[in-house]
């Protein structure tokens, strides 16, 4: 049956492509079945779905393999209208909440997101029920692509043809399957300076300077993929610089069916060559030869369907209208304090783009953009139009973009000629921007509305990323390459270890490999930032600064030495110098109250962030500031811990005459609990010695105080007279003392006394322990002790002493359960395996016998071992040997 209330499956749509997975119930399945939507619905050459379908499908796995517990099935079906996603567990029974009945959920509640989100996001969603099984989908409707079409445009006077250079180059690329390029014609060559040996078989790529902005827009890899595309980015060219270009891609197949696609690539102010003809704005006219739409007059028709492409086509129509040299489009923040360039022509986009300026500039009416303004002369009105400074542009009008009284951006006209606007053409600006502001204010919103979904699903994978890791060095890793590219061109992080120290630079990433040593040594010369724990991000203007200071001394050097061969530190200099000449900003990580670092990140020449980015990096640094920490406190825990358990066991062993003396510990775990086993030898008197093998029960504190005790305590007791009985049951009565505290132990206590004859007198006293085995020259292996009682259970403990006489050539090996419990499935190797393995030792040396048995452990099977384990191994020379 399928959820009441809800839009059941369409079983007519005709299915064009299927890919399905199944997952197994275990945390890292919803990564893995995010991957796997996201490389379907790639490879099908629907990116834009990509992110709404990975956040559904990571809730309702995770509904499936956490919260149910079994297995998910993941189906993902392509129609020709939509993408539908099915998830299916083995759970049937679990309640599943209905629409019109009581709420699915708040988005505060741990379950019941995953059926909020899919009424949120999707098209249709339902939920069917089988026997065994229950099925969750959703569909995403497939957006309508609009084709290309031919026309012809009417005859022009030569005066308004489009301008171009006196020899037109068309570079022509040609780019294989894997994004690699294939083709590279001699107008490419003379464009960007790369011979065509130069750039085969290097990925497209590594040229194109092409902006990525989580959740919006196309990236280069799709643009790849489409049937058809046009539009405008960079190519970075042999001298490090890079030139704006419009550019054309077809997806073409050869006779053996491999695809490609064939880029044509203009200058940008030379676009008319390769952009699509636009419809006529009086196509859709009437009889009066008026257009129906003021909008689609203004604009023309089709209209783009993206934002981008939408304040780029205004610009270029304002341009026109007014026959200026420049255009430009200003979006209000939604403070309205300050607006964000978007959109220019006519002007250094690259520099500009993402720019911001205040509203208000000035007390007069031409100090605000919420009015229209014409300035006649630039040049007496210096920093009127902090965005015109430095073009060349002499007179400018200016317009409000206002949708029901709030204003939402601002249009501009300028001209590099003085005198040029009136107030008529003012008039005519503010007529056009009245009929565009609703489009525009609703492009931008439906942007940031992507942009939020794209913002979600990377905040849902660094979350789960920097979750899995509790290494400090991995953890800094991992917040520079999230960044990197994908919220800025390079990064750094500065960690700060306590109130009172510096902040110290502790990792470095760039886009470019080759610019990470310049870059870390550049951001290495200066002071770092002050730490703030105000948040939000603030621009660092040091680095850029630093950097163009070096730039003019290295040139100055060259310049001085024109006579001797050019050195390459320049080049490095100027690169570092053009990397970081853009925006940089810091942003605080703070954790627990207190400011452990601040992530750097920062834009290449010029360039600017957008708002949207930085407040999803603000989103990114407080998540990476807890793991950071996290990473902090677990490293410190573990110090700990291996300085405790060190503290636990005896420094060095003491040499006994004619006997050989070897130990192995082996701790279980990370590290981070301390080991409830421990050993030791020491000397009691000349002819004496004491050893000892324990085994306290459990880890962690409470068990490490019991070692403790129970170490020191045998070597005191020893030293002043007791026999092994004595000490043991003064032991167990201090361990008993402890009251809640105390824990369990099962001990080994030995006393050696070495003969002149070469032989060894030992007294062994074995409460609880695994019994010592004793290996003779032949092969014989038998126990050196009988069991007693373990310590800290019973008061009235009543032990004796047993003694054995070691012969020369003789092993004792006393070991912790750890060995003798090492198991595979239902096997474990037990006294009578020990006995086998010690029996094939013969001959051998004492650290020989301990290594083949920890050999012979880790051996039995193939997990590592869950037990802490100690090998003591003792072996009476022989004369041979002395």
């Amino acid at each position: 049956m399928a959820e009441p209330g809800v839009e059941t499956r369409t079983r007519s749509a005709v299915i064009t492509a299927r890919a399905t997975a199944t997952f197994e119930p275990v945390g890292r399945s919803v990564a893995a079945a995010r991957a796997f939507v996201r490389d379907t619905l790639q490879g099908w050459g629907h990116p834009e779905l990509v992110d709404d379908a990975v956040v559904l499908t990571s809730e309702l796995v995770t509904n499936a393999v956490v919260h149910a517990g079994t297995a998910a099935e993941v189906l993902c079906l392509r129609s020709e209208d939509s993408i539908r996603v099915e998830v299916a567990d083995r759970y049937p029974e679990r309640e599943v909440p209905v629409q019109g009945g009581r709420s699915p959920g708040s988005p505060d509640r741990e379950n019941g997101r995953g059926l909020l989100l899919c009424a949120a996001i999707a098209a249709r969603w339902g939920v069917d029920y089988s026997p065994t099984r229950k099925h969750v989908w959703f569909h995403l409707d497939l957006p309508q692509r609009p084709v290309g079409t031919r026309s012809a445009g009417p005859v022009l006077p030569d005066t308004v043809l489009p301008v171009t250079d006196s020899r037109v180059r068309v570079a022509v690329v040609q780019i294989d399957r894997a994004g690699a390029i294939t083709g590279w014609n001699e107008d490419a060559e003379d464009l960007f300076g790369y011979a065509a040996d130069q750039v085969s078989g290097k990925p497209l790529g590594d040229l194109a300077a092409w902006p990525h902005t989580p959740g919006i827009g196309t990236g280069l890899a799709e643009a790849l993929r489409f049937s058809r595309w046009e539009g405008s980015y960079g190519i970075r060219c042999s001298d490090g610089r890079v030139v704006p270009v419009y550019a054309a891609h077809l997806r073409v197949r050869d006779a053996e069916g491999e695809p490609s696609t064939v880029c044509l690539l203009v200058r940008e102010h030379e676009r008319a060559v390769l952009q699509t003809p636009q419809r006529p704005a009086g196509a859709d006219a009437g009889p009066d030869n008026r257009s129906s739409d003021p909008f689609e007059l203004f604009i023309g028709s089709p209209a783009p369907d993206d934002l981008d492409g939408l304040l780029q086509r205004t610009v270029e129509r304002a341009r026109d209208m007014l026959d200026g040299d420049a255009a430009f489009l200003l979006l209000a923040t939604d403070d309205e304090t300050e607006l964000e360039v978007r959109a220019t022509t006519g002007l250094p986009a690259a520099r500009q783009r993402f720019a911001r300026v205040p509203v208000e500039t000035g007390a007069s009416r031409y100090g605000s953009a919420r009015m229209p303004a014409v300035h006649e002369d630039l040049a007496a009105v210096p920093g009127a139009v902090p965005l015109l400074e430095g073009t060349g542009m002499r007179s400018v009008v200016t317009v409000p973009l206002k949708v029901e009284g709030r204003l939402t951006g601002s249009l501009g006209v300028a001209a590099e000629t003085a005198n040029r606007y009136s107030n008529e053409e003012a008039l005519r600006l503010q007529f056009a921007a009245d009929r565009i502001a609703l489009a525009v204010e609703s492009a931008r919103l439906g942007e940031l509305e992507r942009l939020r979904r794209g913002s979600l699903s990377f905040l849902v994978e660094a979350s789960d990323l920097l979750a899995g890791t509790l290494d400090r060095d991995q953890t800094l890793a991992l917040m520079a390459q999230m960044t990197v590219p994908t919220l800025a061109t390079w990064c750094a992080v500065y960690t700060i270890a306590d109130q009172s120290s510096e902040p110290y630079l502790s990792y470095v990433l760039h886009e470019d490999e080759d610019r990470i040593d310049g870059l870390k040594a550049l951001l290495s010369s200066i002071a770092p930032p002050d730490p703030v724990p105000a948040p939000g991000a603030r621009v660092w203007s040091a680095p850029g600064e630093a950097a163009q200071r070096a730039a003019v001394r290295a040139s100055v050097r060259e310049l001085e030495q024109l006579g001797s061969p050019l050195s390459s530190g320049i080049d490095t200099t100027l690169a570092t110098a053009g990397a970081v000449a853009g925006e940089t900003v810091v942003l605080p990580l703070v954790a627990r109250n207190r400011v452990i670092g601040q992530l750097i990140l920062g834009r290449p020449a010029e360039d600017h962030f957008r708002q949207e980015i930085l407040e999803l990096a603000e989103d990114l640094s407080r998540r990476a500031a807890l793991a950071l920490d996290n990473a902090r406190l677990y490293s410190e825990r573990v110090a700990i811990s291996q300085s405790l358990q060190r503290s636990l066991l005896p420094p060095d062993l003491p040499q006994i005459p004619g006997v050989e003396v070897d130990v192995i510990y082996r701790a279980a775990g990370e590290g981070n609990e301390v080991g409830g086993d421990f050993y030791d030898v020491f000397p009691i008197s000349d002819d004496a010695y004491g050893f000892a093998i324990g085994d306290v029960c459990g880890t962690g504190p409470e068990a490490a105080a019991v070692t403790g005790l129970a170490r020191h305590a045998l070597r005191l007791l020893a030293r002043e007279g007791f026999g092994g009985p004595a000490v043991l049951e003064r032991l167990n009565a201090a361990i008993l003392d402890e009251g809640a505290r105390s824990r369990f132990l099962t001990l080994l206590y030995g006393e050696m006394h070495p003969q002149e004859d070469g032989s060894a007198v030992l007294k062994v006293v074995c409460a609880g322990h695994p019994l010592p085995l004793r290996l003779r020259p032949d092969g014989t292996v038998s126990p050196a002790a009988e069991p007693q009682p373990l310590l800290g259970v019973m008061d009235d403990l009543e032990l004796y002493e047993e003694t054995v006489t070691l012969e020369p050539g003789d092993v004792l090996l006393c070991v912790t359960d750890g060995v003798t419990e090492r198991r595979e499935g239902t096997r474990m190797l037990g006294d009578d395996g020990l006995a086998e393995v010690l029996k094939t030792c013969t001959g051998l040396t004492a650290g020989a016998v301990s290594a083949r048995i920890l050999r012979a452990v880790e051996r039995f099977a193939q997990a590592p071992a869950s037990d802490d384990m100690a090998i003591l191994a003792m072996r009476l020379r022989e004369p041979d040997d002395r």
